[in-house]
């Protein structure tokens, strides 16, 4: 046991190096697929059928094939097809990225439809562009939906990281098999397991932190209306609070009110 140990310790600095190959293509390709998933998700829910038919195309290309076969494409078929020879960190960030980015076009453009269709009819009744409606009504309700869904696709991306290690990428799972002659099968993968783990743990602490403050934020806009009508969900009041903020009054207090109960 003690043997099985100084083994580890003699690997870590091969492991860290893994770690941080891990870690820039777990970031990297997060934030790939961030903005895919934002254009595509966007575009297909616009009034232009080719914008809607071409992310249609390239969300159902990306989910409907392999990461895999994806992968050898950008780093082995491309040099030979077009002599494009792209590095394996940005093959790999690049197919991640296409991948898990088609992935969460699903879960924006289901957000935005999931915001109540009266939501954008007020907003349309206080004269708001169709920027202004997307960005201060309908993005700030559509996103703390989104959330849940990115954090399960950003865990799932992480784990697909491990196959960067078939375009000669050191990854945590390229040195744990090299442990696995040195360290033995259960001890070098229960390292590989617990690193993934960790980082797994991390990201999905972080975006749970994002949700509940995206919820917060709504909260401020319906905290006033719900004493007033408990009834009423959450997501309805976010066009009555911001009119309210608008016109210069809190949310909830009519023309007549000062904030301490009195009249004007």
């Amino acid at each position: 046991m003690d043997g099985a140990l100084d083994q580890v310790l003699e690997a870590l600095p091969r492991l860290w190096e893994g770690t941080q190959v891990t870690l820039i293509l777990s970031l990297g390709g997060a934030s790939l697929a961030f903005i895919v998933s934002i254009a595509l998700g966007l575009a297909d829910l616009t009034t232009s059928r080719f914008s809607r038919g071409a992310s249609r195309v390239i969300v159902e290309f990306f989910r409907g094939t392999s990461l895999v076969v994806q992968l050898f494409w950008l780093f082995y078929v491309m040099p030979v097809l077009f002599g494009i020879r792209l590095s394996p960190m940005l093959s790999a960030i690049l197919a991640i990225g296409l991948n898990y980015g088609a992935y969460g076009a699903e879960v924006v453009r289901g957000s935005i439809n999931a915001v109540a269709r009266s939501q954008w009819e007020g907003a349309i009744a206080l004269s708001m562009t169709p920027l202004q409606r997307l960005r201060r009504v309908v993005w700030p309700q559509a996103w703390a939906l989104m959330l849940p869904g990115y954090n399960n696709l950003l865990i799932m991306l992480v784990k697909g990281t491990s196959l960067a290690s078939f375009v000669t990428l050191h990854d945590i799972t390229f040195v744990t098999n090299q442990m696995r002659r040195t360290s033995g099968t259960l001890i070098a993968f229960g390292v590989g397991l617990l690193a993934y783990y960790l980082i797994a743990l991390a990201l999905s602490w972080l975006l749970r932190r994002a949700e509940a403050r995206a919820h917060r934020r709504l909260g401020r806009g319906y905290q006033a209306k719900s004493r007033t009508d408990v009834t009423a969900p959450p997501g309805e009041a976010a066009v009555p609070a911001l009119a309210a903020s608008s016109s210069g009054e809190m949310p909830g207090q009519t023309s007549g009110e000062t904030t301490d109960g009195g009249t004007r």
